[in-house]
């Protein structure tokens, strides 16, 4: 397994992939891997002849006050799971690397930013969108994976590729869970006991609000106040947000129908954590 740390260098590690006929399959990730990291390397393992896995957190997508600096980080633990699950090549740049002095190019996806996370965190969607075009730049992948746990960032990339006419196809993964049910997250290791035996809340709130659905219920309103309701009668949790969303334009919408999306923020101490389901009505 190679790890590269200039972009120069990982272009051309991509090309010589390429001219040899091979698919490239490319993972982003902040590092500090989990399994839900792992379901995404093992997928595009499945679906491509080399893996490429970036490391790299990005400053730009986070705001004043938040975890940048604490972000948890453990490249050689990274290194050694990547290579246990084959992963061909890490790209693993400094910030240096990826933003040079004067930088002054942002990537904004209008409209889907404006909504969930993007009106509680501003300016984090357009660092995202900015790194992730950044890195395919790099990493001219065939096919690039992520989790849907994240599932606004997932649309709105998929959004973005689509707009500037980037040649990869995007794929969502379905979230990887704790066995009892906790989404899995790099920020899950801030939880302190307390925080972590609730955090499990969110899981089961829109497990409920799945069971309305299969029940007959349509009004976003009642799933919105039963989900809220569950989460602050189960947990200490401050809520941020739950939504009712169309998945395609993800704006909220009153009655459901066709796919929805269903997204919960929430904090648990200084903790925000996100979850969702996405169904077909």
């Amino acid at each position: 397994m190679k790890i590269i740390t200039d972009p120069a260098k990982m272009r051309k590690f991509i090309a010589n992939e390429k001219a040899r006929g091979r698919k490239i399959g490319f993972v982003p990730t902040m590092g500090y891997l989990h399994k839900g990291h792992l379901a995404l390397i093992r997928r595009a393992k499945r679906e491509n002849g080399i893996v490429v896995m970036s490391v790299f957190v990005n400053p730009a997508q986070f705001g004043p006050g938040e975890d940048y600096t604490k972000y948890p980080r453990d490249f050689k633990k990274d290194a050694r799971m990547a290579k246990k699950e084959g992963v061909n090549a890490i790209f693993y740049p400094a910030v240096k690397s990826m933003y040079l002095p004067g930088h002054s190019t942002y990537i904004n996806v209008e409209k889907l930013s404006g909504h969930l996370c993007g009106r509680r965190r501003s300016g984090h969607f357009r660092g995202v969108a900015t790194i992730v075009a950044k890195l395919f730049n790099i990493i001219s992948a065939d096919n690039a994976y992520f989790g849907q746990k994240d599932a606004q960032q997932a649309v709105i990339i998929k959004k973005m590729a689509e707009d500037l006419n980037i040649p990869v196809e995007i794929k969502t993964i379905p979230t990887v869970r704790e066995k009892d049910g906790l989404a899995m997250s790099s920020r899950n290791a801030y939880l302190n006991k307390k925080e972590r035996y609730e955090a499990t809340a969110l899981f089961k709130s829109l497990s409920l609000a799945k069971k309305m659905i299969k029940q007959g219920e349509r009004g976003s309103r009642k799933i919105i106040k039963t989900i809220k309701d569950f989460i602050s009668k189960n947990s200490s949790a401050r809520i941020d947000y739950v939504s009712v969303a169309d998945l395609g334009s993800l704006k909220e919408i009153k009655a459901l129908k066709g796919q929805v999306l269903i997204a919960i923020a929430a904090y648990f101490g200084k903790t925000r954590l996100i979850d969702n389901v996405i169904l077909e009505v």
